[in-house]
């Protein structure tokens, strides 16, 4: 797939295209992608993703936090991997905002020559999204451009889809997000220094600085993992919260206790698959009963991974 943006200069083919905002490309974007890219080898196509680099959300609303399931380098990677000839990073701008649906989709068929386009089940757009698909069919006849509804992916009367995931991470089912995803969901960045409280405890933990500050992070808790060091993989548990035996205050930290690893790993990269919720985080009355509890984790964690 070759990736285009605003500043390159391109002669685009005609395409068969589709857009949205691909969060996470998870399986219900992968099963739209497949829908596009066969449509366009049924007319003998390029086929096209036109996404945005920014969230339209945070273009539109300054205060707007995002939750995202990828931030911009980890959503081109993941789209990189999907069987379509193209990915368009369409700025999102204002000025873009306030085109009427006609108005974008006649930009789609002069700028990108987008001959078919595939609309999400659920997706809208044009200025204020006032618009439904009957519309965007009747425009289509006018601009001689092929609408089609693509279809979602369901599974238990369920569509596959980025809120259902966000949702579900913020419950801590990561196990069933990373079934929607297709992929184990993952935070990554820079290992700083902490309190070290856990290596007095005889559990030493690296204290995770993500890299991308608008990305999700799950429910509080404790967790199953797979942590990755200069691309070696170990399994782990992680702790989501702000450790109220300790009393850590109202600052939520990530730390990752690696099992039988001892490297010194401050200002490294560490990666963090989450592969299974153990429990939430709880007050323990002391120490002690902290250090037994993280005892019976590690033997959670060590019984997750023996079986797989």
């Amino acid at each position: 797939m070759k990736v285009i943006t605003d500043d390159i200069i391109f002669d685009f083919p005609p395409c068969a295209a589709t857009i949205g905002c691909f969060d996470g490309v998870h399986r219900g974007h992968q099963f739209l992608i497949t829908q596009v890219r066969e449509a366009a080898e049924r007319r003998n196509l390029s086929s096209a993703l036109i996404t945005f680099p920014v969230h339209p959300r945070q273009v539109m609303q300054s205060d707007y936090q995002p939750q995202l399931l990828s931030c911009y380098q980890q959503k081109v990677a993941l789209l990189e991997q999907q069987p379509a000839d193209y990915c368009i990073m369409l700025p999102f701008t204002r000025e873009l905002s306030m085109l009427s649906a006609y108005e974008f989709m006649k930009m789609l068929r002069d700028r990108f020559r987008v001959e078919v386009l595939l609309i999400g089940y659920d997706h809208r757009f044009g200025h204020n999204r006032a618009e439904g698909f009957d519309d965007y069919c009747r425009y289509g006849q006018e601009l001689g451009m092929e609408v089609i509804r693509a279809q979602a992916l369901m599974e238990n009367d369920l569509s596959i889809s980025s809120s259902t995931i966000r949702r579900l991470l913020k419950e801590g089912d990561v196990e069933q997000a990373n079934h929607f995803l297709g992929y184990r969901y993952y935070l990554d960045g820079i290992v700083v220094g902490g309190y070290k409280v856990g290596r007095k405890l005889g559990f030493p933990t690296a204290n995770l600085q993500p890299s991308c500050a608008d990305k999700l992070v799950p429910d509080e808790g404790v967790y199953a993992i797979y942590a990755y060091v200069d691309d070696r993989r170990y399994i782990g548990m992680l702790n989501i919260g702000n450790r109220p035996t300790v009393d850590n205050g109202n600052n939520v930290s990530i730390e990752a206790h690696i099992l039988d690893f001892s490297e010194d790993i401050y200002n490294r990269h560490l990666r963090i698959e989450f592969m299974h919720f153990i429990r939430p985080e709880q007050k323990f009355a002391d120490l002690d009963e902290l250090i037994a509890q993280l005892n019976k984790d590690k033997e959670t964690v060590r019984k997750i991974f023996y079986k797989e």
